[in-house]
């Protein structure tokens, strides 16, 4: 989904913005002045990125929130309005699918009954970003995409990193194939990415520890990465990456430690097919009795033009297992791990603070993040890896990779989980790496370190040994070079962007692409020839790489369509490319650059990288044909941990620090990044305080 949606104030929403500002700041005393919240300093740096300081921990979120609005309040609304189930009223049908698929989730609906959950410091930061946010909107309606979108809430916040995890974990695939009708064809997952690198200081050169934050999300839009440095008084000081709209830092790196996350591929979501009986309609049998499914008629509004606004409602059932939908004549029953705790802001509020191994461990093991890969390092050369997960301890008679009979209430969840430590995970191995990049959890470390694929519970469903990817094979085959790293050595492994010798074999045998018998196929002889003598490079001077990532992405359109390996035509595919860059260029060897773009309002750029290197880039056609990236490579963080300097932080963004398009950090970054190179950050307020270009305490109303 693209979330390029433009909003335009007309009278109408004019008006009602100044009342909604009046409704607001009714209990204001006095007119806000910047002087007024002055607990909370935000400090820009030369490159926009706001360094946040404050008293107290409550402080900081407020003033994250009241930068983050300034940098993207747009996407912080969207999510807002897709949360409160009312996207369909900016968005139009659109918008609908959206907050139905909420109202479908019953997540706002969880995080209202459990919020109190939440442990009192948690709950402080979670009202000092909703302040942050209320404030914000309260003096600037003329950039309301509602006139009543706000106040927000605390719930709302909660609710709102349950539904990213929604859309980590994967679940969020289960519930489109439920709306549309697909599952019944089957439960399949789709690619996503990420790269985690830490590196013991016994195999560096500098004596340091390593660690590389890589995540691969969108460049845009509500899972894009913002910068942020956040310092309390409390104990707080962290610089990373978080979401519009969240009060934490994901990941990214304090004085003591630091940790990244990839996406993993338990199985964090099942899917039941129930039993109906043949002449009571919404009647299920469950063990030996029919029982009624409970139904509940929801609503949506839809936009249609200027402030008309029409409702449409849906029919939601629900089950002994959970939200069930009709699918034609059947009903199936969904149950995901993302709707079953509160906590994950918890978590991450605690990973942020934490000052040792044994203080983040522990918060490892509140187990409100359900999913994700984690890889850890810290400034006494600890390094860590664990494929985490909040499982269940399920029956292992059931194969919960496919839809599961509803009939037996043995396939009901316990609510018993597996500890942390039963997690496929390594700690400190005698290799002196560890590294995830969405590859099975089995090949995260040396040969002798990995997890034992054999003492982990089969019905968590992890990838299995054989399950690698083109980004982990390069990378083992480039550690498998090395004895000592450099940092330039090892920011040459991070920014690889060439293939492995051979590709992947699962789900089909990319390698294929680059073997056929040019003799068999005269019309792409050419092609065929080029393929097979290319060097496996994207750097944006190849000038192979472009037919090879054509042909790749046609192969996979093939099996997105086939739904399987058995007619897949690796010629068709080499055909498919070859037409389309003879159509667009005349010619089969095109630089990279040339045909791949980095692309922000007036900056266009060459940018290398492909899907599934290394250093990935995933890019699709653009107005005038030429590909732009949009996902794979975004924020990065760079880090060395040295006993006597601290942490040394270089990081960059893909865009830059602001989504506003009339600012000079809207695309800042951009050479930077598309370079391959890093601006150094600091940790040490002292500095932030000296290098600042902009300090100010951001506006309060009580």
């Amino acid at each position: 989904m693209d979330f390029d949606y433009v909003y335009h104030m007309d009278i109408w929403r004019l008006f009602l913005g100044f009342v909604v500002f009046g409704i607001l700041t009714q209990s204001c005393t006095k007119t806000p002045n910047p002087s007024d919240y002055k607990d909370c300093t935000i400090y820009r740096d030369k490159w926009g990125v706001p360094h946040i300081h404050g008293k107290t921990d409550r402080d900081v979120a407020y003033g994250l929130a009241w930068a983050g609005c300034e940098d993207d309040f747009k996407t912080l609304q969207e999510q807002m309005l897709a949360i409160k189930g009312r996207y369909g009223e900016v968005r139009g049908m659109d918008g609908v699918i959206a907050d139905f698929a909420i109202h479908f989730m019953g997540i706002r609906d969880y995080a209202r009954r459990h919020i109190d959950e939440l442990d009192e410091a948690a709950l402080k930061v979670v009202r000092g970003y909703v302040h942050g946010v209320n404030s914000y909107a309260a003096l600037h309606p003329e950039e309301l995409l509602l006139p009543d979108l706000f106040p927000t809430t605390d719930v709302d916040l909660v609710a709102g990193y349950m539904l990213g995890l929604v859309e980590i974990s994967g679940a969020a695939q289960d519930l489109a194939k439920l709306a549309d009708g697909s599952i019944v064809k089957g439960l399949a997952d789709e690619e996503r990415g990420s790269n985690a690198i830490a590196i013991s200081a016994k195999k560096t050169e500098e004596g340091q520890t390593f660690l590389a934050i890589n995540s691969h999300q969108p460049m845009e839009g509500w899972y894009s990465w913002y910068e942020a440095h956040l310092i309390s008084d409390e104990g707080m000081n962290i610089l990373g990456g978080t979401f519009p709209g969240a009060a934490t830092i994901f990941h990214g790196t304090n004085e003591h430690l630091g940790w990244a996350h990839t996406v993993n591929h338990a199985d964090f979501s099942d899917v039941y097919k129930l039993t109906m009986h043949p002449d009571k309609p919404y009647y299920y049998k469950l063990d030996d009795e029919w029982l009624p499914l409970e139904k509940k008629v929801i609503k949506a509004w839809v936009k249609l033009a200027g402030p008309i606004k029409i409702p449409i409602t849906r029919d939601i059932y629900k089950s002994k297992y959970g939200i069930t939908f009709q699918v034609g004549e059947e009903f199936f029953a969904w149950r995901y791990q993302a709707g079953e705790s509160v906590k994950a802001i918890e978590q991450w509020y605690k990973m942020n603070k934490a000052s040792s191994w044994a203080e983040w461990k522990a918060a490892l093991e509140i187990k409100g993040i359900p999913c994700t890969n984690i890889v850890y390092a810290d400034k006494e050369d600890n390094i860590y890896f664990v494929s985490n997960a909040r499982q269940p301890i399920r029956s292992s008679t059931i194969d919960w990779k496919e839809i599961i009979d509803g009939r037996s209430s043995t396939s009901i969840w316990p609510d018993r989980y597996y500890p942390i430590d039963s997690l496929p995970h390594v700690l400190n191995p005698a290799s002196g790496f560890v590294f995830n990049t969405n590859n099975t959890p089995y090949s995260s470390s040396g040969d002798d370190d990995n997890p034992d694929y054999k003492k982990v519970q089969e019905t968590m469903s992890f990838q299995t040994p054989e399950e690698e990817n083109n980004r982990s094979l390069r990378f083992q085959e480039l550690m498998d070079t090395v004895t000592i790293l450099s940092y330039d050595e090892f920011l040459q492994v991070k920014y690889d962007r060439s293939y492995p010798r051979p590709l992947r074999v699962l789900p089909y045998n990319e390698e294929k692409l680059l073997n056929q018998d040019p003799n068999q196929h005269k019309k792409l002889e050419t092609a065929i020839q080029l393929l097979n003598n290319w060097n496996r490079s994207t750097r944006k001077e190849n000038e192979i790489a472009a037919l090879f990532l054509l042909a790749k992405d046609a192969l996979y359109q093939q099996y997105r369509k086939l739904g399987g390996v058995e007619d897949i035509d690796f010629i068709n595919a080499i055909d498919t490319a070859s037409s389309l860059l003879m159509k667009s260029y005349g010619k089969l060897e095109v630089p990279l650059g040339d045909f791949q773009r980095h692309r922000r309002g007036d900056v266009d750029i060459p940018i290398g990288g492909g899907s599934d290197v290394i250093a990935a880039m995933y890019s699709r056609p653009d107005e005038d044909g030429k590909y732009k990236a949009f996902t794979g490579e975004t924020y990065i963080q760079m880090v060395r941990f040295d006993s006597e300097k601290g942490p040394i932080i270089e990081s960059v963004n893909a865009y830059g620090s602001s989504a506003e398009n009339d600012s000079k950090h809207f695309t800042d970054q951009m050479q930077l990044f598309a370079d391959q190179k890093l601006k150094p950050m600091t940790l040490d307020l002292e500095q932030v305080k000296k290098e600042a270009v902009d300090s100010y305490h951001p506006k309060f109303i009580r």
